[in-house]
C-alpha cells in the first residue's frame, strides 16, 4: 500500500475509513484535490436550529423569567406552579442541550463524510476564528459560527469569511462589539462606550498576527472603524442578524497602517476589513498556520512560501492555497511530525472502526476527558496546534484510560482496523505488539496508542 495513501488519509484528511487507503492510492494529490470541489464543502443537518432559531428559545427563557420573578415580586410566589418550575428547567436546559446538539453533529458528520480534508479545514478555521461557550447565550450560539459563517465560505475567499465571521452575532456578542458605540456618536454622547475587545483580535489573531506591524492606535482606529456593528432586536425585529447602528457609528476619516479610509457609514468598516484581509502580514500569518496546522509544528520555510504566493497570485482564495499545499513536494515527507490534538484521536478511531451509529455524548464526552470540548478554549487564540501542549504525561494515561474503555466496550478487530488506518506503514514492531498481544482489548489500545497511530 503507497506510504501516499496513507499520507493523503491521515495528514491531509481525519484519517482512514473502511477502504479509503485503495481509494487513494491510484492518485493520493487527486484523490484530495477532487475532495475539494464537493458542493457543498461540508454539509450538516438542517434540521438543527439556527441562530434566529436559538435566539427565540433564548427570548422566551428571559421572558418567562421575568413573568416569574414579577409574581414573587408582588407575593404570588404560591401562584408559581409545578408546571411553571418545570417549563423554567426546560428553557433552561436548552442553551446546553442546543450546544450538545449542534457540536456533536459537526463531529459526527465529519466522521461519517467522504471530505474529510474539507472538515479537517473546517476545524481550522472555526479555531482560527475561536468563540467559547460561556454564559446561556454564548453556550447555545457559539456552534452557530462555523454552520454559518465558515462553512459557506470554507473553500472561497478570505476576505468573504472574514466579513461573515466578523458580522455573525456569535462573534460580535463574544467580543463585546454588539455594543460598541464611537464617543463622539450621537449615542456615545450618551455614555455608550467604545470597546476594542473585536478589534484587537481580528488584528492580532484573524488577520496580521501579533508580529504583524500594528499598534495600538490602529486597534483603536478599526474599533471605531466597526462601531455601530450590533446584533438585531430579537424581540422587535424576530432576528439575532447582524445589524449596523448609524447612531453608534464613530464619525471621520480613520487610518490603520498609513492607509485612510473615509467615514461611509458600514462600507467603512467593510473596507478596513477588506483592505487587512488582502495585507500581505495576512497572507504569511494564515499561510504559516495553515502549513502548521496540516504539515508540521514548524513548516518548511519554502512550503509557507509557496502558499503565500499562491494567496496573493488568487487574492486569497483558500481553495487555490489549500491545493498548492497539496501539490508542494514539502507536504509529503514520510516522517510524521505532526502530534494529534485531542479531537483529531478522537475522529481518526471512529473513522478508522468505521462505526456507523455514533451517540452524540460519547463524542463529546470523550473530547471533554482529553480536554479539547468543543467552543470550550477559553480564549478568542483557540487551542494550541503545537505538540508539547497535548502530550504531557496525564494526558497520555488519559488517551491509554480512554482508548481501553472503548476496546472493552466495542472490541474492535485490532488487526482489521489497523490495515483501514494505518495499512502497511507501521513498523515491525507495531505490527508484531498488536498481533501477539493477549486479548482483542489489549491489542487495539496499543494500535491506538502506536506513535504511527498517534502521529499524521
Amino acid at each position: 500500500m503507497s506510504i501516499q495513501a496513507v499520507i493523503a488519509t491521515n495528514r491531509f484528511g481525519l484519517g482512514a475509513k473502511p477502504n479509503e487507503h485503495k481509494q487513494a492510492k491510484k492518485a493520493p494529490k487527486a484523490w484530495l484535490i477532487n475532495q475539494l470541489n464537493a458542493t457543498p464543502a461540508v454539509y450538516f443537518d438542517d434540521d438543527l436550529p439556527t441562530s434566529d432559531e436559538i435566539a427565540e428559545q433564548l427570548a422566551k427563557l428571559r421572558l418567562f423569567k421575568k413573568s416569574l420573578n414579577k409574581k414573587n415580586a408582588n407575593g404570588s410566589a404560591s401562584l408559581v406552579s409545578k408546571a411553571d418550575q418545570d417549563k423554567l428547567k426546560k428553557l433552561q436546559k436548552y442553551p446546553r442541550n442546543v450546544y450538545q446538539s449542534l457540536s456533536s453533529d459537526t463531529l459526527i458528520q465529519a466522521i461519517q463524510s467522504n471530505n474529510s480534508l474539507n472538515w479537517r479545514l473546517l476545524d481550522f478555521f472555526s479555531n482560527h476564528f475561536s468563540v467559547t461557550a460561556q454564559g446561556q447565550i454564548m453556550t447555545a450560539l457559539a456552534p452557530t459560527l462555523e454552520r454559518e459563517a465558515i462553512a459557506p465560505h470554507l473553500l472561497g475567499s478570505f476576505e468573504e469569511m472574514l466579513l461573515a465571521v466578523t458580522k455573525h452575532p456569535a462573534m460580535l456578542i463574544y467580543l463585546n462589539n454588539e455594543k460598541s458605540f464611537g464617543p463622539a456618536s450621537k449615542l456615545g454622547k450618551k455614555g455608550k462606550g467604545l470597546n476594542e475587545n473585536l478589534a484587537r483580535e481580528i488584528l492580532e489573531l484573524h488577520t496580521l498576527g501579533v508580529n504583524g506591524g500594528y499598534s495600538q492606535q490602529d486597534v483603536t482606529e478599526l474599533a471605531k472603524g466597526i462601531t455601530g456593528w450590533s446584533v438585531a432586536n430579537f424581540t422587535k425585529e424576530k432576528s439575532i442578524a447582524f445589524t449596523y447602528i448609524g447612531k453608534g457609528h464613530e464619525p471621520n476619516t480613520r487610518k490603520i497602517l498609513g492607509t485612510m479610509f473615509k467615514n461611509d457609514g458600514i462600507k467603512q468598516g467593510e473596507n478596513m476589513l477588506k483592505f487587512l484581509a488582502h495585507h500581505p502580514a495576512t497572507a504569511e500569518h494564515i499561510c504559516f498556520k495553515l502549513a502548521r496546522h496540516f504539515i508540521a509544528d514548524e513548516p518548511p520555510k519554502s512550503l509557507v512560501e509557496k502558499m503565500v504566493k499562491r494567496w496573493k497570485l488568487s487574492k486569497g482564495k483558500i481553495k487555490d492555497v489549500v491545493i498548492e499545499m497539496i501539490n508542494a513536494d514539502e507536504s509529503w515527507s514520510e516522517t510524521s511530525l505532526k502530534f494529534k490534538s485531542p479531537r483529531e484521536f478522537v475522529v481518526s478511531t471512529f473513522r478508522g472502526v468505521g462505526q456507523k451509529s455514533l451517540k452524540p455524548k460519547q463524542v463529546l464526552n470523550a473530547l471533554t476527558v482529553l480536554g479539547q470540548k468543543p467552543f470550550n478554549a477559553g480564549s478568542p487564540a483557540g487551542y494550541s496546534d503545537y505538540q508539547q501542549d497535548w502530550n504531557g504525561a496525564s494526558a497520555i494515561m488519559s488517551r491509554i484510560e480512554l482508548s481501553a474503555q472503548y476496546a472493552a466496550r466495542r472490541k474492535p478487530n485490532a488487526e482489521k482496523v489497523l490495515m483501514n488506518t494505518l495499512s502497511d506503514s507501521v513498523s515491525e514492531l507495531t505490527y508484531n505488539s498488536v498481533i501477539r498481544a493477549e486479548s482483542r482489548q489489549q491489542a487495539f489500545t496499543l494500535l491506538l496508542m502506536s506513535p504511527e497511530f498517534q502521529r499524521r
